[in-house]
């Protein structure tokens, strides 16, 4: 048994000390090339696990290894011969169902903290829609005793136009009156400040946390006033059904006018929280950070 002194001393050193090495799933997506980007800029180790029949190109100075999700003991493996600490899952909704084989693979390779593709709207108590699949697994992932990072941004920025049926319509459509207020966020402000908490706070501060995060809070009537001159504001009561996915948009739209859009939203409780869970509330973790505004994003 070693003395209590190295006792103490790793206790500490698991507390303290940031984390270092990364494995990233998604790497090539919205949010899982910001990530990467910005764990090799904060010079930790990142392995990238992507399937066999991936061609992407990913940037240099991450390692690369071709895996099935599915295959637990090969994943576990790479995980364990590469000495991953954290797993970041940023799969799309297609992609939900590999988190789980994911998840078993680095509790058996000793990963010590996961971070679940979440990246929206909160899910904790949520009852309907791809979020109850985001919820089970957080559920999941706690009964597995593997601890979580959750990090909800509400809509990407660049999600706006489509939600609005711009490119369709050449027009800008609000569903309701369009006056509750949303939470936005830039993919790259996403990637960025999970990079940034993962390479600078202490493990203690990320072990089954929610981080509420919001790049600008604005409602969709306050946004079709920087669409003035360009496109036609219109209130509508339903997305026309000639739209692509018109009952996706319509269904987002529903959301905002609901406030399920603000990080700071309770599903459960049907309002918004307030103070440490407050939309924007873990905006305090990366200081000096200039957060992108709508009007930058979509160079309006």
């Amino acid at each position: 048994m070693r003395p209590a002194f190295y006792q103490i001393t790793s206790f500490f050193n698991m507390t303290r000390t940031p984390y270092k090495s990364f494995a990233v799933v998604g790497a090539n997506g919205t949010i899982g090339k910001p990530v990467v980007q910005n764990l090799l800029a904060q010079n930790a180790s990142v392995l990238i696990l992507t399937r066999p029949s991936s061609t992407a190109e990913f940037p240099s100075g991450a390692k690369v290894v071709h895996v099935e999700y599915s295959d637990e003991s090969v994943v576990a493996s790479a995980l364990r011969e590469n000495g991953v600490e954290v797993v970041v899952s940023t799969v799309g909704f297609q992609g939900f169902g590999s988190q789980k084989p994911l998840a078993t693979a680095a509790k058996a390779a000793g990963v010590k903290l996961f971070v679940p593709s979440e990246f929206g709207m909160p899910t904790e108590g949520a009852t309907e829609g791809h979020l109850v699949h985001k919820s089970n697994f957080a559920a999941t992932l706690r009964e597995m005793g593997l601890p979580s990072l959750r990090v909800y941004n509400g809509l990407f920025m660049h999600f706006i136009p489509m939600i609005a049926a711009v490119p369709e319509t050449g027009k800008f459509l609000i569903l309701g009156e369009g006056k509750t207020p949303a939470s936005f966020t830039a993919a790259e402000d996403i990637g960025g400040f999970l990079a940034h908490v993962l390479t600078t706070l202490p493990p203690r501060k990320l072990h089954n946390a929610v981080f509420r995060i919001e790049g600008q809070r604005s409602t969709m009537l306050e946004i079709s006033e920087l669409y003035s001159g360009r496109n036609h504001v219109e209130r509508v009561e339903s997305i026309p059904s000639d739209v692509p996915l018109y009952q996706v948009r319509q269904n987002l739209q529903s959301q905002f006018e609901l406030g399920a859009c603000s990080t700071g939203w309770d599903p459960a409780k049907g309002k918004e929280l307030e103070g440490d869970e407050a939309a924007g509330s873990a905006n305090v973790h990366w200081k000096g950070h200039q957060w992108k505004t709508v009007k930058e994003v979509l160079s309006l």
